[in-house]
């Protein structure tokens, strides 16, 4: 069974950086797709990359190796870069749903309100804020006092797993801290699901059948990915201990930190043309 979990993840991890290497290539290397929504496509890549490396490849060392142990500092730095890139990829994926509603309903403001010095900024935001929201709970999350053994219960190093191990009471700040990020989240949400709300009234309107269908294959997957992303990771840190099961813990985490960054260059780009064309 180790090794059937060593292999699995170790094709999920060579499919998720082939898959979104190739993404971030082609778009870098091609002028024709030096537009905002590849841009931000670029940024999402890179995200993609840097979450399944920080949990995978320690994962498959553990089963390859018949080990389940982890360093104090190596669970600190899972648990900070997973919030700094799990954070910044959903902004990203807000400022995504941005790109697309501008493009579709606002098509002649485009260039004015999607430039090129806009773009770097929304961006530069999103990984700006992934990074201090990490850099908070991190800090906060470490700075408890840890007394209930040293056993976490999961694949890779995670806040709720963590706080079940304090002896202090002081853990109901990094809770409720969780609880704001997950209402953020969820504004956040809203304002994907309004965008594109707002996106198919406009598309339903298109006379050609090639638009709205062009239209659809490339909005759905953005709202696919997002709705995704925030149900698995709010059900996983939000929901009550008395419905913390192992086996589910374990799908939840393989589907927001594993198959996610995974899937999203095959979603991104099965029904892209111009992407598949510059591949």
């Amino acid at each position: 069974l180790q090794l059937l979990h060593f292999c699995l993840f170790l094709g999920i991890y060579l499919a998720a950086l082939v898959g979104n290497g190739l993404i971030i290539t082609t778009i870098a290397w091609d002028h024709h797709l030096h537009t905002p929504m590849y841009f931000f496509l670029l940024n999402l890549s890179l995200l993609d990359m840097g979450s399944i490396s920080t949990t995978v490849p320690k994962s498959m060392d553990n089963s390859l190796w018949d080990t389940r142990d982890i360093s104090y500092t190596g669970c600190v730095a899972q648990v900070f870069f997973l919030f700094f890139l799990f954070s910044a990829e959903y902004s990203l994926l807000t400022i995504m749903s941005y790109d697309r509603y501008v493009a579709i309903c606002k098509p002649l403001h485009y260039g004015t309100l999607l430039g090129s010095r806009a773009c770097v900024h929304m961006a530069a935001a999103a990984w700006g804020a992934g990074f201090l929201n990490a850099l908070l709970h991190t800090a906060n999350t470490f700075s408890l006092p840890l007394c209930q053994g040293n056993a976490v219960d999961q694949f890779f190093c995670e806040i709720p797993p963590i706080l079940r191990l304090s002896c202090s009471d002081s853990y109901l700040k990094e809770v409720w801290l969780l609880v704001f990020g997950a209402s953020v989240d969820f504004v956040c949400f809203v304002f994907i699901v309004v965008s594109y709300v707002q996106i198919f009234r406009v598309v339903l309107r298109i006379p050609s059948e090639q638009g709205r269908h062009k239209a659809f294959s490339t909005c759905l997957p953005h709202l696919a990915v997002g709705l995704l992303f925030l149900t698995t990771v709010m059900f996983a840190y939000l929901k009550a201990p008395s419905f913390s099961f192992p086996s589910m813990n374990l799908v939840l985490s393989v589907l927001y930190s594993v198959l996610t960054p995974a899937l999203n260059p095959l979603i991104y780009s099965w029904r892209n043309q111009q992407l598949k064309d510059a591949v």
